[in-house]
Protein backbone atom coordinates (compact mmCIF):
# COMPACT_ATOMS: atom_id res chain seq x y z
CA UNK A 1 0.00 0.00 0.00
CA UNK A 2 1.26 3.39 -1.22
CA UNK A 3 1.58 6.12 1.43
CA UNK A 4 0.01 9.54 0.93
CA UNK A 5 1.95 13.04 1.00
CA UNK A 6 -0.38 13.91 4.28
CA UNK A 7 1.68 12.09 6.46
CA UNK A 8 4.37 14.69 5.54
CA UNK A 9 2.07 17.52 7.49
CA UNK A 10 0.45 20.69 6.07
CA UNK A 11 3.86 22.64 6.55
CA UNK A 12 5.99 20.41 4.48
CA UNK A 13 3.02 20.00 1.75
CA UNK A 14 1.80 23.75 1.58
CA UNK A 15 5.00 25.74 2.73
CA UNK A 16 2.69 28.60 4.28
CA UNK A 17 5.73 30.86 4.81
CA UNK A 18 6.73 30.81 1.16
CA UNK A 19 3.20 31.21 0.39
CA UNK A 20 2.97 34.30 2.54
CA UNK A 21 6.35 35.66 0.34
CA UNK A 22 4.62 34.83 -3.11
CA UNK A 23 1.59 36.75 -1.77
CA UNK A 24 3.80 40.08 -0.74
CA UNK A 25 5.34 39.95 -4.22
CA UNK A 26 1.96 40.22 -5.83
CA UNK A 27 0.58 42.67 -3.82
CA UNK A 28 4.28 44.38 -3.90
CA UNK A 29 3.50 44.56 -7.50
CA UNK A 30 -0.06 45.84 -7.84
CA UNK A 31 1.17 48.80 -5.82
CA UNK A 32 4.42 49.58 -7.98
CA UNK A 33 1.98 49.20 -11.00
CA UNK A 34 -0.64 51.42 -10.00
CA UNK A 35 -0.77 53.89 -6.30
CA UNK A 36 2.90 54.17 -6.80
CA UNK A 37 3.73 54.28 -10.67
CA UNK A 38 4.39 57.92 -10.53
CA UNK A 39 7.63 57.58 -8.40
CA UNK A 40 9.15 55.72 -11.34
CA UNK A 41 10.30 58.18 -15.23
CA UNK A 42 8.16 57.59 -17.78
CA UNK A 43 5.92 55.15 -16.58
CA UNK A 44 3.10 53.82 -18.21
CA UNK A 45 -0.43 52.07 -17.51
CA UNK A 46 -0.06 48.24 -17.08
CA UNK A 47 -2.63 46.00 -18.90
CA UNK A 48 -4.81 43.68 -17.31
CA UNK A 49 -3.18 41.03 -19.70
CA UNK A 50 0.22 42.04 -18.11
CA UNK A 51 -0.72 41.88 -14.45
CA UNK A 52 -2.45 38.79 -15.12
CA UNK A 53 0.82 37.41 -16.73
CA UNK A 54 3.02 38.47 -13.54
CA UNK A 55 0.74 36.77 -11.04
CA UNK A 56 0.71 33.64 -13.29
CA UNK A 57 4.12 33.88 -13.22
CA UNK A 58 4.10 34.08 -9.46
CA UNK A 59 1.39 30.88 -8.73
CA UNK A 60 3.73 28.71 -10.95
CA UNK A 61 6.41 29.56 -8.91
CA UNK A 62 4.33 28.26 -5.85
CA UNK A 63 3.60 25.31 -7.03
CA UNK A 64 7.29 24.73 -7.91
CA UNK A 65 8.48 25.77 -4.75
CA UNK A 66 6.22 25.81 -1.89
CA UNK A 67 3.18 23.54 -3.07
CA UNK A 68 3.26 19.43 -3.19
CA UNK A 69 5.46 19.68 -6.33
CA UNK A 70 8.20 20.33 -4.65
CA UNK A 71 7.70 18.01 -1.56
CA UNK A 72 6.90 15.49 -4.27
CA UNK A 73 10.34 16.65 -6.27
CA UNK A 74 12.60 15.31 -2.82
CA UNK A 75 10.40 11.99 -3.08
CA UNK A 76 10.89 11.28 -6.83
CA UNK A 77 12.99 12.38 -9.46
CA UNK A 78 10.05 12.84 -11.84
CA UNK A 79 8.62 15.37 -9.27
CA UNK A 80 11.81 16.74 -9.47
CA UNK A 81 11.97 17.55 -13.08
CA UNK A 82 8.66 18.58 -13.35
CA UNK A 83 9.76 21.40 -10.45
CA UNK A 84 12.56 22.41 -12.23
CA UNK A 85 10.76 22.41 -15.47
CA UNK A 86 8.47 24.85 -14.75
CA UNK A 87 10.65 27.18 -12.22
CA UNK A 88 13.61 27.77 -14.98
CA UNK A 89 11.54 27.20 -18.46
CA UNK A 90 8.34 28.77 -17.58
CA UNK A 91 8.08 31.04 -14.54
CA UNK A 92 11.66 33.05 -15.79
CA UNK A 93 9.75 34.21 -19.26
CA UNK A 94 6.53 35.05 -17.48
CA UNK A 95 8.61 37.01 -14.78
CA UNK A 96 9.89 39.00 -17.49
CA UNK A 97 6.68 39.61 -20.12
CA UNK A 98 5.07 40.21 -16.81
CA UNK A 99 7.24 43.73 -15.40
CA UNK A 100 6.54 46.73 -17.39
CA UNK A 101 9.14 48.00 -19.38
CA UNK A 102 9.77 50.80 -17.59
CA UNK A 103 10.13 48.88 -13.97
CA UNK A 104 12.46 47.03 -15.63
CA UNK A 105 14.54 49.58 -16.99
CA UNK A 106 14.43 51.43 -13.55
CA UNK A 107 15.86 48.46 -12.08
CA UNK A 108 18.55 47.21 -14.84
CA UNK A 109 19.92 50.69 -14.61
CA UNK A 110 21.16 50.81 -11.06
CA UNK A 111 25.18 51.22 -11.70
CA UNK A 112 25.74 47.90 -9.98
CA UNK A 113 22.83 45.89 -11.78
CA UNK A 114 23.79 47.14 -15.43
CA UNK A 115 26.94 45.49 -16.02
CA UNK A 116 26.47 42.41 -14.55
CA UNK A 117 22.89 42.06 -16.53
CA UNK A 118 24.89 43.47 -19.76
CA UNK A 119 27.36 40.93 -19.48
CA UNK A 120 26.06 38.03 -19.06
CA UNK A 121 22.98 38.34 -21.37
CA UNK A 122 25.11 38.17 -24.33
CA UNK A 123 23.37 35.66 -26.36
CA UNK A 124 26.19 32.84 -26.76
CA UNK A 125 27.16 33.37 -23.17
CA UNK A 126 23.64 33.31 -21.80
CA UNK A 127 22.51 30.25 -23.86
CA UNK A 128 26.04 27.93 -22.81
CA UNK A 129 26.02 29.03 -19.30
CA UNK A 130 22.57 28.48 -18.48
CA UNK A 131 22.60 24.87 -19.99
CA UNK A 132 25.89 24.41 -18.71
CA UNK A 133 24.61 25.06 -15.36
CA UNK A 134 21.71 23.17 -15.90
CA UNK A 135 23.73 20.09 -17.10
CA UNK A 136 26.57 20.45 -14.19
CA UNK A 137 23.42 20.50 -11.58
CA UNK A 138 22.57 16.81 -12.45
CA UNK A 139 25.61 15.24 -12.46
CA UNK A 140 25.03 12.73 -9.85
CA UNK A 141 27.90 13.56 -7.22
CA UNK A 142 27.06 17.69 -7.65
CA UNK A 143 23.37 16.53 -7.16
CA UNK A 144 23.54 14.34 -4.63
CA UNK A 145 25.88 16.94 -2.80
CA UNK A 146 23.71 19.75 -3.29
CA UNK A 147 20.28 17.82 -2.43
CA UNK A 148 22.03 16.78 0.97
CA UNK A 149 22.00 20.35 2.22
CA UNK A 150 19.38 23.16 2.38
CA UNK A 151 21.77 25.95 1.90
CA UNK A 152 23.71 24.44 -0.86
CA UNK A 153 20.22 23.24 -2.81
CA UNK A 154 18.32 26.78 -2.67
CA UNK A 155 21.79 28.38 -3.37
CA UNK A 156 21.87 26.56 -6.84
CA UNK A 157 18.57 26.43 -7.87
CA UNK A 158 18.60 30.56 -7.55
CA UNK A 159 21.76 30.70 -9.28
CA UNK A 160 20.42 28.32 -12.13
CA UNK A 161 17.25 30.52 -12.28
CA UNK A 162 19.19 33.83 -12.43
CA UNK A 163 20.89 32.16 -15.50
CA UNK A 164 17.47 30.93 -16.79
CA UNK A 165 16.68 34.29 -16.68
CA UNK A 166 19.68 35.92 -18.81
CA UNK A 167 19.18 33.31 -20.75
CA UNK A 168 15.74 34.24 -22.09
CA UNK A 169 16.37 38.36 -21.74
CA UNK A 170 17.90 38.77 -25.46
CA UNK A 171 15.04 36.46 -26.85
CA UNK A 172 12.12 38.47 -25.08
CA UNK A 173 13.41 41.27 -22.89
CA UNK A 174 12.75 44.88 -23.87
CA UNK A 175 13.87 47.89 -22.36
CA UNK A 176 17.21 48.04 -21.60
CA UNK A 177 18.02 45.50 -23.89
CA UNK A 178 21.42 45.58 -24.59
CA UNK A 179 21.83 42.59 -26.92
CA UNK A 180 18.71 41.84 -28.69
CA UNK A 181 18.06 39.16 -31.22
CA UNK A 182 16.04 39.67 -34.38
CA UNK A 183 14.44 38.29 -37.31
CA UNK A 184 15.61 34.38 -37.99
CA UNK A 185 18.74 34.74 -35.25
CA UNK A 186 15.86 34.18 -32.52
CA UNK A 187 14.90 30.93 -34.32
CA UNK A 188 18.60 30.06 -34.03
CA UNK A 189 19.10 30.69 -30.48
CA UNK A 190 16.12 29.17 -29.76
CA UNK A 191 16.63 25.68 -31.59
CA UNK A 192 20.35 26.56 -30.01
CA UNK A 193 19.15 26.27 -26.57
CA UNK A 194 16.96 22.92 -27.66
CA UNK A 195 20.36 21.10 -28.90
CA UNK A 196 21.86 22.03 -25.71
CA UNK A 197 19.80 20.69 -23.17
CA UNK A 198 19.33 17.59 -24.86
CA UNK A 199 22.83 15.86 -23.81
CA UNK A 200 21.77 16.51 -19.97
CA UNK A 201 18.22 14.80 -20.65
CA UNK A 202 19.63 11.90 -23.04
CA UNK A 203 21.72 10.57 -20.61
CA UNK A 204 18.91 10.88 -17.61
CA UNK A 205 16.21 9.10 -19.81
CA UNK A 206 18.42 6.20 -21.32
CA UNK A 207 20.88 5.82 -18.59
CA UNK A 208 20.87 1.86 -17.57
CA UNK A 209 20.67 2.11 -13.85
CA UNK A 210 19.71 4.65 -11.41
CA UNK A 211 21.80 7.54 -11.12
CA UNK A 212 21.07 9.49 -8.13
CA UNK A 213 22.00 8.21 -4.80
CA UNK A 214 19.38 10.90 -3.79
CA UNK A 215 16.42 8.33 -4.39
CA UNK A 216 18.33 5.28 -4.84
CA UNK A 217 19.95 5.42 -1.26
CA UNK A 218 17.39 4.91 1.63
CA UNK A 219 19.68 7.45 3.82
CA UNK A 220 20.37 9.86 1.67
CA UNK A 221 16.43 9.65 0.53
CA UNK A 222 15.36 10.41 4.23
CA UNK A 223 18.52 13.21 4.05
CA UNK A 224 16.69 14.90 1.25
CA UNK A 225 13.45 15.01 2.80
CA UNK A 226 15.24 17.01 5.45
CA UNK A 227 15.15 19.58 3.49
CA UNK A 228 11.35 20.46 3.42
CA UNK A 229 10.29 18.34 6.02
CA UNK A 230 10.58 19.57 9.42
CA UNK A 231 12.60 17.49 11.60
CA UNK A 232 10.36 16.57 14.26
CA UNK A 233 7.91 15.20 12.15
CA UNK A 234 10.35 13.45 10.13
CA UNK A 235 11.48 11.39 13.47
CA UNK A 236 8.59 9.89 13.87
CA UNK A 237 8.11 8.09 10.46
CA UNK A 238 9.77 5.21 9.46
CA UNK A 239 10.68 5.49 5.80
CA UNK A 240 12.55 3.50 3.14
CA UNK A 241 12.69 4.73 -0.07
CA UNK A 242 10.42 6.73 -2.89
CA UNK A 243 8.73 3.29 -3.41
CA UNK A 244 6.56 3.77 -0.47
CA UNK A 245 5.21 6.75 -2.10
CA UNK A 246 4.94 5.71 -5.82
CA UNK A 247 4.84 1.90 -7.16
CA UNK A 248 7.52 3.05 -10.13
CA UNK A 249 10.76 1.55 -10.32
CA UNK A 250 13.70 3.72 -9.75
CA UNK A 251 14.96 3.17 -13.23
CA UNK A 252 11.74 3.92 -14.68
CA UNK A 253 11.16 7.08 -12.20
CA UNK A 254 14.31 8.59 -13.31
CA UNK A 255 13.46 8.07 -17.21
CA UNK A 256 10.11 9.59 -16.71
CA UNK A 257 11.64 12.64 -15.16
CA UNK A 258 14.56 12.82 -18.09
CA UNK A 259 10.98 12.71 -20.58
CA UNK A 260 8.89 15.34 -18.34
CA UNK A 261 11.93 18.17 -18.60
CA UNK A 262 12.46 17.66 -22.42
CA UNK A 263 8.87 17.50 -23.04
CA UNK A 264 8.26 21.00 -21.27
CA UNK A 265 11.02 22.10 -22.56
CA UNK A 266 10.04 21.33 -26.13
CA UNK A 267 6.79 22.75 -26.00
CA UNK A 268 7.97 26.31 -24.46
CA UNK A 269 10.64 26.49 -26.81
CA UNK A 270 8.32 25.07 -29.70
CA UNK A 271 5.94 27.97 -28.45
CA UNK A 272 8.56 30.50 -28.76
CA UNK A 273 9.15 29.02 -32.40
CA UNK A 274 6.15 29.42 -33.37
CA UNK A 275 5.67 33.17 -32.02
CA UNK A 276 9.21 33.95 -33.42
CA UNK A 277 8.55 32.05 -36.95
CA UNK A 278 4.76 34.32 -37.40
CA UNK A 279 5.90 37.73 -36.41
CA UNK A 280 8.82 37.48 -38.84
CA UNK A 281 6.29 35.97 -41.32
CA UNK A 282 4.28 39.17 -40.78
CA UNK A 283 7.00 41.73 -40.79
CA UNK A 284 8.03 40.54 -44.42
CA UNK A 285 4.75 40.77 -45.22
CA UNK A 286 4.44 44.19 -44.34
CA UNK A 287 7.33 45.09 -45.92
CA UNK A 288 6.78 43.24 -49.41
CA UNK A 289 3.49 45.23 -49.19
CA UNK A 290 4.91 48.80 -48.86
CA UNK A 291 7.59 47.63 -51.70
CA UNK A 292 4.37 46.88 -54.04
CA UNK A 293 3.31 49.55 -53.02
CA UNK A 294 6.29 51.70 -53.72
CA UNK A 295 6.56 50.12 -57.21
CA UNK A 296 2.89 50.53 -58.16
CA UNK A 297 2.12 53.51 -60.36
CA UNK A 298 0.77 56.25 -59.06
CA UNK A 299 -3.38 56.75 -60.56
CA UNK A 300 -3.92 59.40 -63.07
CA UNK A 301 -5.32 62.34 -62.18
Amino acid sequence: MQLSLDIFGFRAMWSPLFFIFCVILIVLYLLLTDSLRHYFKNSEPVSLKQKLVFILAIVLLYVSKGSPLDLLGHITFTGHMASMAILFLIVAPLLIIGVPEWLWKAVMEKPVIKPVVKFFTKPILAMILFNLFFSLYHVPFIFDTLKSNYIYHEAATTFIFVFAFFMYWPLIGKSPNWHPIGGLKKIAYILGNSVLITPACGLIIFAGAPLFETYSNPEAWVKTLSLCVPSDTLAGLSLSGPQMFSGMPLLEDQQLGGIIMKVIQELVYGTFLAHVFFEWAKKEREKDDIDVQNLSPEPNK
